[in-house]
């Protein structure tokens, strides 16, 4: 039988493409797909790289690209700045506290400790071109508050290291925050924080604005886990976002971590405080759908993965209450992280957080919402401070709460928790 010249073609054309697909099978069975901490370490530099890369050289509000919400209330922009870098290095600092090494992710994490500590400098030195807003706006006070954080959360490694001019300055800094009158709802946790540290580093603090603030917040709780912002209940992520974090770290350096009381407040109590986030921390597990998503609602949505802020503390710290397992925990965070940020779609064309939830979408932003906003997401990566042989790394994956359930298996029944 003879075969026309179409047939022979397609003939020819089927065994070359044989080989071509036997390659690419082998080809993708070679693909590797990342761990769980590659992939958190990939999210977590691409977030940093762009901020500290810029900052170092005093060339952040030279080159970021800054996005305002549609509705901004017209405070001056450039609290961008602060609330970009104060708010990714409360995020970062317990990632770049791990010594160095020799590994990818070492390297990674050296280079960012490197410009961390150069923005540090240049985010107090009045010659510096990156000098933040200190001096000018409330909105100061709050993320003076976050910077505060990262030196509580990474004390040895960014703040020790710090010479004497920049630690002077940074004191300075923070004691004229004073001057901010921090309103009746979770800012009140700001002051706390920024004396909380002050008084960590041996430098004069007032006592009185931490203790009031922990006293108020303290009558703000309304049970089960969850604390009201100021007088009125708000369903919304706050006790994510602060409310939770704050309060315990602030009874923790007041405290020493639970071994003393404070002898004018015996209602604030860190090992009470401690398993109200714990309670919470369930909560939050069990709101991660079997598809990685966290129901939406609430003001400051666009902070995307800083959600689950309260779950990442009790992971670092290793205080996850016994019903959460490490690996079910770790399973759920990576799961959101992966939906979240599996590609580019949430920054902009120069590497920056854009504005939106998931994706640019810019109409959602709050009034006060700029992109440096943003960078609260960096607060669900605190678990990167624990070593790569920690459990929380090392043990198998298992379902999270809401995926066992909708998959038909048994799981555990919820309960209140009661003090």
């Amino acid at each position: 039988m003879k075969l026309n010249r179409h047939c022979m073609s397609l003939l020819i054309a089927a065994i070359m493409l044989i080989p071509m697909q036997e390659l690419s099978a082998k080809h993708k069975k070679e693909v590797k797909e990342p761990t769980d901490r590659e992939l958190w370490c990939d999210v977590m530099y691409r977030m940093a790289a762009p901020v500290l890369s810029n900052m170092s050289k005093g060339e952040l509000q030279k080159n970021m690209l800054v996005e305002l919400s549609p509705t901004w209330d017209g405070r001056n922009k450039k609290v961008t700045y602060m609330e970009c870098f104060g708010r990714l290095m409360a995020g970062l600092a317990p990632w770049l506290s791990l010594p160095d090494d020799e590994t990818a992710e070492g390297k990674q994490r050296k280079q960012l400790h490197e410009w961390a500590l150069k923005s540090y400098a240049l985010a107090v030195d009045p010659e510096s071109s990156d000098y933040l807003l200190w001096r000018r706006e409330g909105q100061t006070l709050v993320d003076a508050a976050y910077v505060a954080e990262s030196f509580l959360r990474g004390y040895d490694a960014l703040w020790v290291p710090l010479d004497s001019l920049t630690k002077q300055r940074y004191i300075t800094e923070f004691t004229q925050l004073r001057r901010v009158d921090p309103p009746y709802t979770n800012w009140l946790l700001f002051s706390a924080t920024v004396e909380s540290f002050l008084r960590k580093a041996g430098a004069q603090s007032d006592t009185y604005r931490i203790v009031s603030a922990l006293r108020k917040v303290e009558e703000w709780y309304v049970g089960d886990g969850w604390y009201s912002d100021g007088p009125e209940f708000a369903f919304d992520y706050y006790n994510s976002f602060v409310l939770h974090p704050m309060y315990v770290e602030c009874l923790d350096v007041m405290t020493k971590g639970g071994k003393n009381r404070i002898w004018n407040m015996p209602d604030c109590n860190y090992d009470r405080a401690v398993k109200r986030m714990q309670r919470f921390g369930m909560i939050l597990e069990r709101l991660v759908s079997p598809e990685g998503t966290f129901p939406v609602f609430g003001r400051s949505i666009t902070y995307r993965t800083g959600t689950l802020q309260p779950l990442a503390l009790l992971s670092w710290r290793q205080m996850l209450p016994e019903e959460l397992s490490n690996g079910q925990v770790r399973a759920a965070m990576t799961a959101v992280i992966k939906r979240m940020f599996s590609d580019d779609h949430n920054f902009n064309e120069k590497g920056f957080l854009t504005l939106g939830f998931n994706g640019k979408q810019p109409k959602i932003s709050d009034i006060y919402t700029n992109n440096g906003s943003l960078y609260m997401a960096s607060l669900a990566f605190l678990p990167l401070g624990l070593p790569v042989d920690h459990p929380f790394w090392t043990d198998a994956p298992q379902d999270w709460t809401s995926k066992r359930a909708w998959e038909g298996e048994e799981f555990p029944r919820d309960h209140a928790y009661y003090e």
